[in-house]
Order: C-alpha cells, then structure tokens, then sequence
C-alpha cells in the first residue's frame, strides 16, 4: 500500500475534517497526529525522522492510504517524492482564522504541556514534536507575526514546489465538489464532515486547562 493522498496543509486547516472525508471517500485509512497519539510503537519512525535519520517511507505509511496534519505534513516534500502518483491536497484557512484556531489549541497546547499531567506516551510525542517540526517550522509559534509568517511561508512553498496538476489547494469550508473534481470521485450523498472544534481538540486530553 502506498499513500494516494498528501496533506501538506498545517495542523488547524481542517485536518480532521479532511481525515473523515478522506475516509468517506474509500481514501482510507488515513494518517493524522491521533493515530502518533493512539498507537505507541508509530511514535518510533517519528523519533527516528526528528532525529534525521533515514526512514523507508513506505514502512512509515504502511496501511495508510492518505495522509493529513502534522507530522506527516512537516514532510510533506520527502513523500511527494516518495510516492510520485499520489495527489496533495493543500488544506487552507485564511491566515487570521487559522492563527487564532492554532493559538487556542496546538499552540497552547505546546506552550503548556509540560505543566499538564500528561499519559507518558502522550507527553513522549509532545517532547519529540516540540523538539522537531515546531521548531524547524516556526521561529516563535507563540507570536501571532512570526506563526503567520510561517504558514505563509509553506503555503507558498507548496505552490512553488508540487505541480499545478497534481496540487489541489483546498479550504473544507467548500465542501465535497472541488475536493471530488480533484480525486475523480463521485460526490458522496452525505454532508461534509466538519470536525475538531476546540472543545473537541482539548478533550483529548482531559479538557482545555483554565
């Protein structure tokens, strides 16, 4: 198996959303920082990818037919590469949208996780993603400019980098018909999924501290 869809857009664009639509579509199963999150021996390529380490892509995908969030969008180029007929789909908010969704749920999240009482495996992928794609993406994650630079920076380099034909750029605001043009699939007879709200992303972990 190998992955037929990239996600190359930044965590809060709508990743979840995108999960269960891929999924809506046959594109599944698809990855996402919940299956790091929910399955232990996962967080073993990552740490070996922080580490700049040499990885077999198709051993990290393997039983993923697509990919969205962080920390498969961090290296979204390496698996453009890696897998040359799969399709990237380039998930957008406007900057202000996605800076304040980030600001009250991942980068909260990483500017306090320390201080939360944390299951060990959960506070292990908090310490290798700090330490790895937050900081070789954002300069400071916590100051609205330099985390809006950033964004815009790989918004742009994803343009310039994949080809026009193979690169859909994509707010899940538009729902199913751009998305289902770009994957030659028919439109499915059900409501696009909207997923992942705040109040959603904090009870992954306990509900969102005072």
């Amino acid at each position: 198996m190998s992955l037929k869809v990239i996600g190359s857009g930044f965590g809060r664009t709508g990743t979840m959303s995108m999960k269960e639509a891929l999924g809506v579509l046959g594109l599944g199963p698809c990855h996402h920082m919940l299956e790091v999150m929910e399955n232990p021996a996962h967080l073993l390529f990552w740490k070996a990818i922080a580490a700049g380490e040499q990885v077999n892509w198709a051993d990290v995908f393997e039983g993923y037919n697509s990919q969205v969030d962080w920390p498969g969008a961090h290296v979204w180029h390496e698996t453009a590469i890696a897998f040359p007929d799969a399709r990237v789909v380039h998930t957008e908010r406007p900057e202000d949208v996605w800076w304040n969704s980030f600001n009250g749920t991942i980068g909260k999240f990483f500017a306090i996780y320390k201080d939360l009482e944390l299951p060990t495996h959960i506070a292990d992928v908090a310490d290798t993603m700090s330490g790895w794609f937050l900081n070789e993406a954002f300069d400071d994650f916590t100051d609205r400019d330099s985390a809006i630079a950033a964004y815009r920076l790989n918004n742009q380099k994803v343009r310039d980098t994949i080809p026009a034909d193979r690169l859909l750029v994509f707010n899940v605001a538009d729902g199913w018909d751009p998305l289902c043009r770009f994957l030659e699939l028919p439109v499915p007879d059900t409501e696009f999924p909207h997923r992942h709200p705040k109040k959603e992303f904090w009870e992954h972990f306990g509900g969102e501290p005072a």
